[in-house]
């Protein structure tokens, strides 16, 4: 190959090599794909806050909320991928709303970039105390005497509390009546007051009212028990199988982030979550540490992809 044919390869190289070097030269974008106050912008307010200190350079958190987390989740895939547009992922952005909407956005695994996992958390399901039920046996036994007539609550159609919901139906056989709300907040509103029986709470957000006495709770979707409600049993100890449902954060960036980038970011984090102060700062925050590999994010990304399809599509689910 002549040398004026190889001078713009090795001008890329260089200037590749250069920015990876150099990289972060310039404030990073975090893009909140929620609105200020929900669970998504407390985790992305403090990995914003964790990623700074170990980077060097600020990260400035941008809230675009709506459509299933998807509008903002679009303004990273569309971005220049230089490592300075980043997204918090979640299952509602990347593995639900693709699976519920037929007009979406992006691909959630071919126009992203994976650079790590950043926490888990689970969700519990929580009984009214006039609902005579204490556990998962209880409840499916109740529900299934009374056909139809006890109501799950949710926080909208198409959201993770709705979706886990049709996942303990479809496991269980029962009949109950969805009654999806506006956001979690109205939804636990009208739970609390007894308007409605059951729902699917996240579940750091659950303890005040099940330490009060205000919510009762029957089990918790996550692998172990939690250390916030030691114990409250796990849907697998109480008998239902591959019942784990967790809401998982990670960071993502616009498909062809450089691998050097990616590394680097990637690298941060990790440092950044196993901190023991910044573990606790999580942890105090119903968060479970939860760092790896960009690979095993993709992954969580494409299984979690597969799941919700097939309970999307057994559960007949439509959004309008």
């Amino acid at each position: 190959m002549k040398l004026h044919y190889l001078l713009p390869l090795l001008a890329l190289a260089c200037a590749n090599f250069t920015h990876a070097q150099n990289y972060p030269a310039r404030n990073i974008v975090l893009m909140v794909p929620a609105p200020a106050g929900g669970p998504t912008d407390i985790v992305g307010r403090l990995i914003g806050q964790m990623l700074a200190a170990e980077i060097g350079q600020q990260v400035i958190i941008e809230n675009r909320g709506g459509a299933g987390n998807m509008i903002g989740t679009s303004v990273t895939a569309k971005a220049k991928p230089d490592g300075y547009s980043l997204v918090v992922g979640s299952p509602s952005a990347l593995s639900i709303s693709p699976n519920l909407y037929k007009s979406v956005p992006y691909h959630p695994v071919n126009d992203f970039t994976p650079v790590g996992m950043i926490a888990r958390t689970g969700t519990v399901l929580v009984a009214h105390p006039s609902l005579p039920v204490k556990t998962v046996k209880d409840t499916v036994a109740l529900a299934k005497s009374r056909p139809g007539e006890f109501n799950f609550a949710s926080g909208g159609n198409g959201t993770l509390s709705h979706l886990t919901m049709e996942l303990f139906r479809l496991n269980t056989g029962i009949k109950v009546l969805h009654v999806p709300y506006k956001g979690s907040g109205p939804a636990t509103t009208d739970l609390l007051a007894g308007e409605m029986h059951l729902m699917f709470h996240i579940l750091p957000l659950s303890v005040p009212f099940v330490r009060s006495n205000k919510l009762r709770a029957i089990a918790a979707t996550t692998a172990e028990r939690s250390p916030l409600l030691p114990d409250v049993p796990t849907m697998l100890q109480s008998g239902l199988k591959d019942f784990e449902v967790t809401t998982w954060y990670g960071i993502l960036g616009p498909a062809g982030l450089p691998r050097d980038v990616v590394t680097r970011l990637n690298t941060a984090l990790g440092a950044a979550v196993k901190s023991p102060a910044n573990a606790k700062r999580l942890s105090d925050n119903g968060l479970d540490p939860s760092h790896g590999t960009p690979e095993a994010l993709a992954q969580t990304v494409a299984s979690e992809l597969a799941r919700w399809a097939v309970v999307v599509k057994a559960a007949g689910i439509v959004v309008q």
